[in-house]
């Protein structure tokens, strides 16, 4: 029974990365918004999730919008900073990371948020979407935004959606399979994972942890051969001797009849209760294998028992049919290049509601920006993707992409975006799009559009995409890059400049990744680097190119680090194109964070010895 129907100018259901994002800008561009999540951390994959060693968006030119801005917060606000793991430049205690998106919420005295609660009906009129019945309660609102974690809204609301995988023929992914095969059979979709966190004990013996049924240490055989016991343990390392339990190789990923996710809500009870076991005897695989000092994390999340996340960590959900796709070429690096190209060709005829026409091009409609490599994860398989990993800055990353606006847009429906993984992108796309850093900002550019709709009083598909970016761009507290340039900090004195340019001109975009603008001229006021460097320790030893985009350093001061030999690593342009320039064993001093976990050196500033 409805006890009460509230109403409101945008509705965000689900408290992930994504709809947390949209819900904060909606409310922050001024429209009356309400956020309706499941459980009582917001942020998703970034802290209910437990993801707390995010993947992508790392090198500083992407560290924009809400991404760059709670990054910010993280540094502020976590002990001993982030450079604990080896997997990601950032880790953090996920508490810290849901206080962040709490307080951000809570200071936006427009913005209501509801927890504890799941839709069941989505309510119509036509070919428009209009509100969201929960248990007892039901909201209107003139915009809807689909942020749940496996796009639930997409099937309450019989919006047409793709689940599994897209066969060669459909869009000529070089990646996808020519036919269906037992692969795609049993995996339709990417296996999730349940976040574990462990804790090293020291001394203590930690509790013992209990297998769960069906424990098969067979499953776990060979987990960390290859790397040694302390390496895997210092993949997902986290402040506090925690250890973030995220393993794909004979680890905790799960993915045993995932079509149950979307089939009822007892099939994916089921699911979620399976997968927890199977992290927890991995965990106890771990505790047998490697001592009693490492037990289960106390304290961690805000249930019983603390060290399991609220939810799965989602990798894949359904996935919307919108105006435009995203697909493996949309993503992959142009022929001779660094770079993904801005041009989205899958331009295509959709129906309008009324019966009209419309030809949807995503030339030009970028509104957010990924550089992660094409991940996919399938238990015991390894599973082939052309390669879109580059080497930069010391280290491997990925070629960065364009989100266009058009994939977050129904193709035949009103009064709704999706702003989650459920975008409209294929299956093999899906490996790149889905990470945290991108999906925040999806969310971001998802609520931005929503509060502009509202203004104008239009459709999200009668939306002017410039007035869109240019809101994102210039948006007075997390300006979102759009348009992926290495070489231009958020807060270089051309960054606005050059992120127009090229949206006016996108045939000039250029392959390398990097505008005329000298990288190292960096703005006399910007406040970025400074910050960093004032945080940073400094160094001086030898220089040692060991390859391209290899770097070795051997300390010579101070003392208590001499003879030690550290991987030189950068997250800034100017720093890499030194690097790049260095003669071997020059002498250089350095200003920098180091990551013992990782043995790297994270350089922030650079001299010449």
């Amino acid at each position: 029974m409805i006890n009460q129907t509230y109403t409101a100018d945008v509705l965000v259901v689900g408290g992930g990365t994504g709809g947390t994002a949209a819900a904060i800008q909606a409310a922050r561009r001024g429209a009356k918004t309400i956020l309706v999540s499941e459980f009582p951390w917001l942020g998703g994959m970034l802290t209910s999730a437990g993801v707390s060693a995010p993947d992508g968006n790392e090198l500083e030119a992407f560290q924009t919008g809400l991404w760059g801005a709670f990054l910010q917060e993280l540094r502020q606000r976590q002990p001993g900073g982030l450079d604990n793991s080896w997997v990601s430049f950032f880790s953090y205690d996920p508490r810290i990371g849901a206080e962040i998106f709490a307080d951000w919420v809570q200071e936006l005295p427009n913005l209501h948020w509801i927890s504890g609660q799941v839709p069941i009906e989505v309510l119509r009129q036509g070919d428009s979407i209009t509100g969201v019945r929960f248990a007892d309660f039901a909201v209107t609102a003139k915009i809807i935004l689909d942020g749940t974690e496996l796009g639930d809204l997409l099937a309450l609301g019989e919006i047409p959606y793709r689940w599994g995988w897209e066969l060669q023929s459909e869009w000529g992914e070089p990646s996808a399979p020519v036919s269906f095969n037992s692969l795609t059979e049993r995996y339709p979709v990417q296996a999730p994972t349940y976040v574990v966190i462990m804790q090293d004990f020291g001394a203590t013996n930690a509790p013992e942890i209990p297998p769960a049924p069906n424990y098969n240490p067979s499953q776990f055989t060979g987990a960390w051969d290859g790397y040694g016991a302390e390496t895997f343990l210092n993949y997902g390392r986290l402040p506090g001797g925690r250890f973030m339990m995220n393993w794909p190789i004979c680890g905790n990923d799960y993915g045993e009849g995932l079509g149950r996710l979307i089939e009822s809500d007892v099939s994916r009870g089921e699911f979620i209760q399976e997968s927890r076991w199977h992290s927890q005897n991995f965990a106890h695989f771990i505790q047998n294998q490697l001592g009693r000092r490492y037990g289960l994390a106390e304290k961690v999340f805000p249930h019983t028992p603390t060290a399991f996340a609220l939810h799965p960590y989602y990798r894949e959900s359904r996935r919307l049919v919108g105006l435009t796709t995203v697909r493996e070429q949309d993503i992959l690096p142009i022929s001779g290049g660094r770079v993904a190209s801005i041009f989205n060709d899958a331009s295509v005829c959709v129906p309008l509601p009324g019966s009209k026409i419309r030809k949807a091009t995503t030339t030009g409609d970028a509104i957010a920006v990924g550089n992660y490599a094409n991940d996919h994860h399938y238990p015991g398989v390894q599973f082939p993707l052309q390669p879109k990993s580059i080497q930069w800055g010391g280290r491997w990353t990925g070629t960065p992409f364009t989100i266009p606006y058009n994939s977050l847009i129904p193709a035949t429906t009103d009064g709704f975006l999706v702003c989650e993984k459920n975008i409209s992108v294929s299956h093999i796309a899906n490996g790149a799009t889905r990470l945290q850093p991108v999906v925040m900002g999806i969310g971001q550019a998802a609520g931005m559009a929503a509060a502009m709709c509202v203004e104008l009083n239009c459709q999200p598909r009668a939306l002017p995409v410039r007035a869109l970016q240019t809101a994102l761009l210039e948006d007075n507290r997390s300006k979102v890059a759009i348009i992926p340039l290495f070489n231009l900090p958020p807060n270089h004195s051309d960054w606005l400049h050059w992120q127009l340019y090229y949206l006016n001109n996108p045939q000039a975009y250029p392959a390398s990744g990097d505008c005329p603008c000298p990288s190292w001229n960096e703005s006399p006021d910007s406040t970025f680097g400074k910050a960093l460097l004032r945080e940073s320790n400094c160094f001086k030893g030898i220089f040692h190119r060991l390859d391209q985009q290899e770097y070795r350093f051997t300390v010579t001061a101070p003392a208590a680090y001499q003879g030690q030999n550290w991987q030189l690593v950068t997250l800034r342009s100017h720093i890499n194109e030194q690097l790049s320039a260095y003669p071997h064993e020059q002498l250089i001093t350095l200003w920098g964070h180091q990551n013992h976990f990782g043995n790297w050196l994270l350089v922030e500033h650079l001299n010449d010895g």
